[in-house]
């Protein structure tokens, strides 16, 4: 068990006052079989009130708004978290299983391709002769693998939005493009996948009380009777230093902050990410 601290920044500094802004942010961390938060709040400035749901996906959201002229917006996500690491992965069913009509109910949203993770034929075929001969689960980790191995990690050469393909035709990219790719492939196999969004401790080995700089990180899950999470870009399990924020199809479902504003076109953006050991 490892009890994280997260602070997540979000500063926009406008031209010019914008004189109403709309957003939501999901940003607070999720509870689940393991992961409880102890607490967590987002605050804003200008000073405004706030709401939550929990979209389709079961992501935490936090609604705000500013209807006064404000030149600058700074959103802060505090949020401490007790993470467990998942026990050892398995695979609970078989390739007929997957193909039934009970997977294909229950998990339709995660079977379906769209623009973003919808991978090119020989991806494709790179996931089949991966994953032959194996067992739905180490058949996942496998095209993982043999996925990640043939992309560079390169910082800047896409945007979250970038297609998978348009990733794999470059072969480079970040961990969103890593989890779309992998996504894409399982699903190309009949292998429900998701995208998760969240953070990741960058010092296994960090000191206790000591906060380091950390980022956004991306993820994926495969279901094999059970849900697996899987970090394709550092090639092992999400485990302690994982906090999980949301799940969805793609990025696309759990953006960290989205927003509409009415001012001046131009803005600038600064996004720091904090995270601290506790214990």
């Amino acid at each position: 068990m490892s009890l994280l601290r997260v602070v997540h920044t979000t500063s926009f500094d406008y031209a010019g006052d914008v004189t109403a802004s709309y957003n939501e942010a999901r940003m607070r961390p999720a509870d689940d079989d393991h992961q409880v938060v102890r607490s967590a709040r987002v605050d804003v400035e200008p000073s405004t009130w706030t709401d939550s749901y929990r979209d389709y996906w079961g992501t935490h959201v936090t609604l705000f708004e500013v209807l006064r002229p404000h030149g600058s917006l700074r959103i802060v996500a505090d949020a401490t978290v007790e993470v467990t690491a998942p026990g050892p992965a398995r695979s609970a069913v078989g390739w007929e299983d997957l193909g039934g009509p009970a997977v294909l109910d229950e998990h339709a949203g995660y079977l379906g391709h769209t623009p973003t993770t919808a991978v090119p034929d020989d991806v494709a075929a790179l996931a089949l002769e991966a994953a032959g001969g194996l067992d739905p689960g180490p058949a996942a980790e496998a095209v993982c693998l043999a996925v990640r191995d043939r992309l560079e990690y390169v910082p800047g050469v896409t945007t979250v939005h970038t297609p998978a393909a348009d990733a794999w035709a470059s072969r480079e990219g970040v961990c969103q493009d890593m989890a779309h790719l992998g996504i894409g492939a399982l699903r190309s196999l009949g292998i429900p996948a998701r995208y998760v969004s969240g953070y990741l401790h960058p010092q296994a080995d960090a000191e206790i009380g000591v906060p380091e700089t950390g980022e956004s990180h991306a993820w994926l899950e495969w279901w094999v009777g059970q849900w697996v999470a899987y970090d394709p870009t550092n090639r092992r399990y999400a485990g302690e230093d994982h906090v999980v924020v949301g799940r969805g199809r793609q990025y696309g479902d759990v953006p960290p902050l989205k927003g509409v504003y009415a001012g001046p076109g131009a803005s600038e953006l600064d996004v720091t990410v904090e995270i601290t050991r506790l214990a």
